[in-house]
């Protein structure tokens, strides 16, 4: 009978944060896999548990991935870490789950610090419905094509960033959701110099330029304002659906957009569209 993948949450600065439910669950377990086995022997150490470690993280997880299924498949129990927060949250550690969800092995959270949730949490922002973004890249066409689709997003969004990079990310987020977008600041997280500085993007670019960044940051930003569409009629209605088209926009998917802002069903607006469409061909042909 296989053995059990458990995603341990760790301390992401305060290890008073570590759950008793945690350390037994490490005290239980054959082995853990960890994101850096020098990380994690401090953890473990500090907590009294002494397990065998094998590495686990973004540059050996193929391999290290399958040698883990096997003893899990075999009938051991593993515990999977990484250095602070939750595993398999923009982690590899997603591979080794979808591995164990393939083969037949119980994988069970043990839940902890997540950086992104205690931010968004104490962000002042909305919160009922959100995207976690994590980090952007660092090629800056695939960051500004990446931005550029969050443009109209209208959940509060968080990204993760370093010290060293986060004028950059401010300057780019500012560039394409502009100046008056709401941000919350979330540095160095259950640490002793936690701070969350709330204020709008275009202030955090000025702040950012005689304040050197320190700590790892948590970027919670606000929203797009809900788009409005204007159609008093299914005439208007229609009329936005083929503007959409026009700019680009699949017709199913500009009529399905346009029916969630105004109520007239999709089905109604995707044939009028096309109705509309055939009706403008014919003229063009005359």
């Amino acid at each position: 009978m296989p053995g059990t993948l458990y995603l341990v949450a760790t301390p992401i600065g305060n290890l008073g944060d570590f759950s008793p439910r945690a350390v037994e669950t490490l005290n239980a377990v054959d082995f853990v896999a960890a994101e850096d086995t020098r990380v994690s022997v401090k953890l473990l150490n500090h907590f009294g548990v002494q397990k065998p470690l094998t590495s686990y993280h973004e540059h050996n997880h193929v391999t290290a991935g399958q040698s883990i299924l096997k003893r899990l498949l075999s009938g051991e129990s593993c515990a999977l870490v990484t250095d602070a927060g939750t595993p398999a949250i923009s982690d590899p550690g997603e591979e080794l789950v979808r591995l164990c969800a393939e083969n037949g092995v119980d994988v069970i959270a043990i839940p902890g610090c997540c950086a992104a949730v205690n931010a968004l949490a104490v962000s002042g922002l909305p919160t009922g419905r959100f995207t976690f973004e994590g980090f952007l890249t660092v090629n800056k066409k695939s960051r500004r094509e990446r931005l550029e689709a969050l443009r109209t997003e209208e959940r509060t969004m968080i990204f993760h960033e370093a010290p060293h990079k986060l004028r950059g990310t401010l300057a780019d987020l500012c560039g394409v959701f502009g100046t008056g977008r709401r941000v919350a600041l979330c540095r160095e997280m259950t640490k002793l110099h936690e701070e969350t500085m709330r204020m709008t993007l275009g202030e955090a670019v000025a702040y950012y330029e005689n304040v050197s960044p320190r700590g790892e940051y948590v970027l919670v930003v606000e929203g797009a304002a809900p788009e409005t569409v204007s159609a008093d009629s299914i005439e208007d209605a229609v009329r936005e659906v083929l503007t959409r088209r026009d700019a680009g926009t699949r017709l199913k998917e500009a009529a399905a957009q346009v029916a969630e802002k105004t109520g007239f069903p999709k089905n109604q607006l995707y044939a009028a569209a096309l109705r509309q469409m055939d009706i403008q061909e014919i003229e063009r042909n005359e």
